[in-house]
């Protein structure tokens, strides 16, 4: 059978996504990038904000018309099916199967009784289901599931560490879904760190929901400091990244490791949400706006040419003129150098859903965009900073009209943030480093020249 994948959400998502191919792949199935070539779709889907949640069943929908042609079998999986399995299955019966998360360690073999029909399965005769049994046993603990395909590339590969969040901000359904924070064992991160350096991946972006509190759960206290550093002893690794680092369990002992390691990116992405300490009270945020000021600046007067990442979210509930005006304001002097924006979304059975002080859909709009106008200019203002400066440049390919080759400095996280065009005559390979120079920009992307030729 020829099966094809869609894979919805964050990049936790996609390392499920990646395990599940995986599985499939290890069992003799064909894996197919064409709906119109499966015989069977795997759908993994979010569930976290409104705009997700139309996403997912919009894919859905549009994954199903392929049952009238040659596909035989849907499979919707994910956090969209976790928090809505049963109003999914009255909605869209054209799906064959939900999974749920919490279904993760059942997922293979609920999978193979789904296709229990199919030519191949047919020839296992009566021994089928003893057979099933017998195979979904090696899968009955999804997180140490060791087969994944990576479908980023060549260059890099993301490196999840922990799931769920035990957060509980008040705005925040993943608890929910998620559950809490469950961190994985050091040396279980620690093998498959070294099977993707063995492969050939240059650069690993370490991740869970909350990075910065990894270990807590399970040793005690926060392991990330430690984790990067043995992450960083492994031949073959050459950059190290960190994402969603929460800005109260960032520690001395991280910012000194960012510091000082040369395969660990000067980069932090710090979601802080709002800098009014009203507003982050109300979130259950456990910082403040003093803290986060002071973290930044610590951040900058620490490590030379840091960049800091961070996400804010405008229209939160009973957030005044006044608490908006205080993270503009904030932000327009903080001059962060990449920021995502965020309109707050309701979420049923949070919190923040039951506050009464929502905010009108235009006054949420409004704030957005005027957040993400002075953020392009502060990214552009940031950029031509750049200009003159000698830079390492990861290759990752050719442009479209063949005409330069593009790839990420240590300032751009893959699919979130810009690249660098590179001008050169020289032959270069996917998954080079070289050195250039900086000699304009555009939007968000740096243009340079070799310095190497």
């Amino acid at each position: 059978m020829k099966i094809g994948f869609v894979s919805l959400g964050c990049s936790k998502n996609l390392v499920d996504t990646e395990k599940t191919i995986g599985i499939f792949k290890a069992n003799n199935y064909e894996i197919v990038n064409s709906p119109e070539e499966a015989d069977a779709i795997v759908i993994n889907t979010c569930g976290f904000i409104e705009a997700a949640k139309e996403e997912a069943i919009n894919t859905i929908l549009e994954m199903a018309e392929y049952k009238k042609q040659k596909c035989k079998y849907l499979i919707a999986m994910g956090c969209l099916v976790e928090r809505y399995k049963a109003e999914l299955e009255k909605a869209i019966p054209e799906v064959d199967l939900y999974i749920k998360y919490s279904e993760y360690n059942m997922l293979w073999e609920k999978i193979q009784i789904l296709l229990k029909d199919n030519d191949q399965n047919e020839k296992i005769g009566k021994d089928r289901n003893s057979n099933i049994n017998n195979n979904s046993k090696k899968y009955n603990n999804f997180d140490s599931v060791e087969e994944r395909v990576i479908s980023t590339g060549e260059n890099y590969a993301y490196l999840k560490i922990a799931d769920g969040c035990s957060n509980r901000c008040t705005y925040c359904a993943i608890p929910y879904i998620r559950g809490p924070q469950v961190s994985r064992k050091m040396e279980d991160i620690l093998k498959e760190a070294k099977r993707l350096a063995d492969s050939g991946y240059k650069e690993l972006i370490v991740i869970a929901q909350d990075t910065t509190k990894y270990g807590i759960d399970i040793y005690g206290e926060p392991k990330l400091a430690e984790l990067l550093e043995e992450i960083s002893k492994i031949d073959g690794i050459e950059w190290i990244r960190f994402l969603y680092a929460y800005p109260e369990t960032i520690t001395n002992e991280l910012i000194k490791l960012v510091k000082e390691n040369n395969k660990i990116c000067k980069y932090f992405d710090i979601p802080i949400q709002h800098i009014s300490d009203s507003v982050l009270k109300r979130m259950n945020r456990q910082s403040n706006g003093k803290t986060i000021r002071n973290l930044v600046q610590t951040l900058r007067e620490e490590i030379p040419n840091v960049v800091i990442r961070t996400t804010v979210m405008v229209g939160f509930p009973g957030e005044s003129k006044k608490d908006f005006e205080e993270l503009y304001d904030f932000l327009k002097e903080a001059r962060f150098d990449k920021l995502g924006c965020f309109a707050y979304s309701k979420e049923e059975g949070t919190p923040a859903a039951r506050i009464k002080e929502q905010i009108h859909p235009m006054t949420k709009k409004s704030r957005y965009n005027k957040i993400m106008s002075l953020q392009q200019e502060i990214s552009k203002e940031n950029l031509e900073k750049q200009i003159g400066r000698e830079v390492k440049i990861l290759i990752e390919g050719k442009s479209f009209d063949g005409k330069n080759y593009f790839g990420r400095t240590y300032m751009d996280v893959p699919d979130i943030d810009g690249v660098a065009y590179l001008n050169t005559d020289r032959n270069l390979y996917s998954g080079e480093f070289i050195k250039a120079k900086v000699i304009d920009v555009s939007n968000y992307d740096l243009i340079c020249k070799d310095i190497e030729e």
